[in-house]
């Protein structure tokens, strides 16, 4: 006889599917660690949730001394990294500090700003970071600017709008590196919710700096994918998603007015060629609602199943 826990996957995997998308997905009780997982261990493209593990490599070297999350940042338009939303959008120079350029790649993920963060850290700091945190399939492989770089070279086209606009066409998608998590920025959905789990025990980076990462992550606009899962006053979910073509994640913690605190993960894939993906979006919120309600029950510590990422 199956027990509860099977039962909710059972669910968690007929809602992928409905929404015709194949889903990876981890969520654990922050404080007990009793844990549930879909395809846990496999690896996913991160797209702008490489953010998260960039956010924590910058305020951990703020920590240290490393640098000075006041120091400012001259913009200048032809710099820019393509995006659609922040000072990614705008068209004349902008001066900003590190810290609220921080702020933005996490509340609108801009990603100019992200970038301008990226460039202040180095890459040989995010790989540190991710290796002392014991986050061994995490990997970030270059800035934005350089993902939007190997995306038009595989697509043969001069923008991203372009891009987008050509997806259907034969061969553009299976030429994406971008979409290949060998290829690109990945991790899993267990790491990555680990990760959003010690952000939120102060276990990540000093306790202000974790306190300072957790008021960005509440404060993201746009879009909503977990928090439509739990459309309840009070029940607050902060995240931070990633998006692109056939890509749809987000990765957040869900907190209960009885003090229950669940990190969760969710990656999908569509075959669907399209810009808008709905159902990938509105199954990020009923997963991980399926997911906490199983970590709220009296069950078994742990459960995990492999499945197929086919």
């Amino acid at each position: 006889m199956k027990g509860r826990m099977d039962t909710q996957l059972d669910r968690i995997e007929a809602a992928f599917r409905d929404a015709g998308v194949t889903g990876y997905l981890h969520a654990v009780d922050v404080d007990s660690g009793r844990e549930i997982g879909l395809r846990a261990d496999e690896p996913v493209v991160l797209a702008s949730v490489f953010k998260v593990p960039l956010l924590v490599t910058f305020f951990r070297h703020a920590a240290a001394g490393r640098l000075d999350p006041a120091a400012r940042v001259t913009l200048r338009p032809e710099d820019r990294c393509d995006g659609p939303t922040g000072v990614s959008t705008l068209l004349d120079e902008v001066r900003m500090s590190l810290r609220d350029l921080a702020c933005l790649m996490i509340t609108v993920s801009d990603n100019t700003a992200a970038d301008a963060v990226f460039a202040a850290v180095g890459p040989e700091a995010v790989d540190a970071t991710v290796a002392e945190l014991g986050l061994h399939a995490t990997r970030v492989m270059g800035s934005g600017r350089d993902l939007h770089a190997m995306m038009l070279a595989d697509g043969g086209v001069d923008d991203l709008g372009e891009l987008w606009a050509r997806l259907g066409e034969p061969g553009v998608l299976q030429r994406l590196r971008a979409l290949d998590p060998l290829s690109t920025s990945r991790s899993t959905p267990r790491e990555m919710a680990r990760l959003m789990a010690m952000i939120w025990r102060d276990e990540a980076a000093p306790p202000a700096e974790c306190a300072q990462m957790r008021r960005f992550f509440g404060l993201q606009v746009w879009p909503h994918r977990l928090s439509s899962g739990f459309p309840y006053d009070d029940v607050r979910v902060s995240g931070k998603t990633g998006t692109l073509p056939t890509i749809r994640n987000e990765i957040g913690v869900v907190e209960y007015p009885d003090g229950g605190r669940y990190a969760v993960a969710v990656f999908t894939r569509s075959l669907l060629p399209t810009a808008v993906l709905p159902q990938a979006d509105a199954v990020i919120g009923t997963s991980a609602r399926l997911a906490v309600e199983a970590l709220r029950r009296p069950l078994p510590r742990v459960a995990d199943r492999a499945g197929s990422s086919g």
